[in-house]
C-alpha cells in the first residue's frame, strides 16, 4: 500500500467518525462547538395556533352601573352572533335601524349548541365554549347605541351541548347515569344546580360589562321533548320544585345584574298566556313576571295546534291567534301587562309568511293594548314591507279590533262557559252547543280559511262541539 493510498483511507475514516455525530447533532438542533447554529436549518411542521384567551385589557367595557336607554316602545329583531359579527352581512340590518321603526337589537351571546360569543369569561376558555365570531362586539354595541338602538343580549340558559359534556356533574342525567338527550340529541344542564346558574350568570354579567343594556334569558325551562320521564336531576323533581328552581334562578339574576344597572327579560312558551299549569317545564307566567322587567311569550301562529283557541288553522290566522293569546295574557298578568313584549313570527313554516301577515300580528298587539314587540327570523331575513318608517317608532296605533274578531272572542267565551257548565253537570241541549259552535265557524270563514280546512270543520253533532271545547281548554 502506498503512502498516498494509506493517507486517503485515514481521511475517509476520520471524516466518517466526525460525520455521524454531526448528523445526530443536526437533527437535535444543537449548536456545534465551532459556533454555527444548525437548529435554524430544521424543517418543522407549522404548529396550529392554540385558542388564546382574550385578555381583560383587550375587552371594551362600559362604566357601571349603566343606565339603560330603553326606547318608549321597543320594536326589535333577533340577530344571530354570526350576522352581528359580519359587517358586510349585517348591512341591511343596520339600514333597517336607520330607516324604519326598528329600535332594538336582540343579539345572541350564547346558543343552545353551548357556544359563548362574548370574550372575558374564564370558564368558557377552560371548557372550550368560547367562539370568537363577534370580534369587536363592544365597538358594534357602541355603533348601535350611537344610532339610538337599544341593545339586548339573548342568552340560552339550560339547553346546552358543551357544559354537560365537559362537566357531567352539572348535566341532566338519564336513568342509567348517562347524559340525557332530547329527541334532537341535545343535552341539558341541570336547572336545579347553582353551579349551572353561576356559569350562565357569569356570562350575563360579562355581557353587561361589555355594554349590553338588557339580558334576555331563553330556554329558561326544563326539557319538553324526548323521554322526559327518564330525566334525573340533582334533587327531587316535580311541578312545584321545577317552578321554584326557575324563580330562584331569576332571584339570583336580579341579585347579580341589577346592581350593574341591567334590565332583565325572559322568553317563554306562547301557551303560557292561557294554560293553567306549568306544561311540565316549570314556566308559570305570572310568577316569573314578578322577577323580570319584561316577558316575551313566543306567539308564533305556526306553533299552535289546529283548533287552538277554537281556530281551525292558527297558522293562517296570524291576527286572530296573536289577539287571543294576548287576551289570555291580559287576564293572567293584570296590572303587569306593561311587562309584556311578545315575540312575533317573521318566518315561514306551515305557510308562507309575508309582510301583511307580519303586520297583522303587530296590529293584534296594538289592538289589545300591547305596544312592544320583537320579530323572530332564524336567518335574520326580515320583511321590510312589514316595517313602518322611523317616525312610527314611538307611535302606538291602537285600533278597534274588527267586528268579526270581537264576535269570535265573545262567542268563544260563551263556548268556554258552556263547556264548563256541561262539565259541572248542568244540562245543555246539543242544539244550543251546535248554535254556539256554528257562530264560531261563521266568524272563521271571514278569515279566508282554506277549502281543505273548511271541509274538516263539521258541526253536525254536539260531540264535535264538546271535543273542541276540551281542546280549547287544553291549549
Amino acid at each position: 500500500m502506498t503512502n498516498r493510498e494509506y493517507l486517503r483511507r485515514v481521511i475517509i475514516r476520520t471524516a466518517g467518525v466526525l460525520l455521524v455525530p454531526a448528523l445526530l447533532l443536526y437533527w437535535r438542533g444543537d449548536v456545534f462547538s465551532f459556533g454555527y447554529d444548525f437548529s435554524t436549518l430544521k424543517r418543522e411542521k407549522p404548529k396550529k395556533e392554540a385558542k388564546r384567551a382574550v385578555l381583560p385589557s383587550e375587552i371594551e367595557s362600559v362604566r357601571l352601573p349603566m343606565v339603560p336607554k330603553k326606547p318608549k316602545y321597543v320594536r326589535g329583531i333577533h340577530i344571530t352572533a354570526w350576522v352581528a359579527g359580519s359587517p358586510g352581512v349585517r348591512a341591511d340590518i343596520d339600514r333597517f335601524f336607520s330607516e324604519t321603526e326598528l329600535n332594538t337589537a336582540v343579539i345572541d351571546i350564547k346558543e343552545y349548541a353551548g357556544e359563548v360569543y362574548i370574550p372575558g369569561c374564564p370558564e368558557t376558555y377552560s371548557i372550550g365554549s368560547f367562539s370568537n365570531v363577534m370580534p369587536g362586539v363592544g365597538k358594534y354595541l357602541k355603533t348601535l347605541k350611537d344610532m339610538g338602538v337599544y341593545t339586548v343580549a339573548r342568552l340560552v340558559v339550560f339547553k346546552d351541548n358543551i357544559l354537560p359534556e365537559m362537566k357531567p356533574g352539572l348535566a341532566v342525567r338519564d336513568e342509567y347515569g348517562g347524559l340525557w338527550r332530547d329527541n334532537a340529541g341535545n343535552m341539558w344542564a341541570d336547572p336545579y344546580n347553582p353551579e349551572v346558574w353561576k356559569y350562565n350568570l357569569d356570562i350575563a354579567e360579562q355581557a353587561v360589562k361589555i355594554g349590553f343594556e338588557e339580558i334576555q334569558f331563553d330556554y329558561i325551562r326544563f326539557p319538553s321533548d324526548g323521554s322526559t320521564r327518564a330525566c334525573r336531576y340533582s334533587q327531587n323533581h316535580s311541578s312545584l320544585t321545577a317552578s321554584a328552581a326557575l324563580i330562584n334562578f331569576l332571584k339570583e339574576a336580579n341579585r347579580r345584574l341589577k346592581p350593574l344597572g341591567a334590565n332583565i327579560s325572559i322568553d317563554v312558551f306562547g301557551l303560557t298566556t292561557t294554560v293553567e299549569h306549568d306544561m311540565g317545564i316549570g314556566q308559570k307566567m305570572e310568577d316569573m313576571t314578578d322577577w323580570v322587567d319584561y316577558i316575551s311569550p313566543m306567539l308564533y301562529p305556526s306553533h299552535y295546534n289546529n283548533g287552538a283557541y277554537g281556530i281551525p288553522e292558527p297558522d293562517r290566522a296570524p291576527y286572530h291567534t296573536v289577539y287571543m293569546a294576548i287576551e289570555g295574557a291580559k287576564r293572567r298578568l293584570g296590572r303587569k301587562l306593561g311587562k309584556l313584549r311578545p315575540y312575533l313570527q317573521d318566518f315561514s313554516l306551515m305557510s308562507d309568511y309575508d309582510a301583511e301577515k307580519v303586520r297583522a300580528q303587530i296590529q293584534a298587539c296594538y289592538d289589545n293594548g300591547v305596544a312592544e314587540w320583537l320579530l323572530w327570523n332564524p336567518r335574520c331575513d326580515y320583511s321590510e314591507g312589514a316595517l313602518k318608517s322611523k317616525e312610527f317608532s314611538e307611535i302606538f296605533e291602537k285600533k278597534t279590533a274588527p267586528e268579526y274578531v270581537l264576535k269570535w272572542y265573545g262567542t268563544q267565551q260563551q263556548l268556554r262557559l258552556s263547556s264548563a257548565a256541561v262539565d259541572s253537570g248542568m244540562a245543555m241541549s246539543s242544539a244550543t252547543l251546535k248554535s254556539i259552535y256554528e257562530a264560531l265557524v261563521s266568524s272563521w270563514t271571514r278569515m279566508n280559511m282554506s277549502p281543505a280546512a273548511k271541509e274538516t270543520v263539521n258541526v253536525s253533532s254536539a260531540a264535535v262541539v264538546s271535543e273542541d271545547s276540551r281542546s280549547i281548554r287544553k291549549n
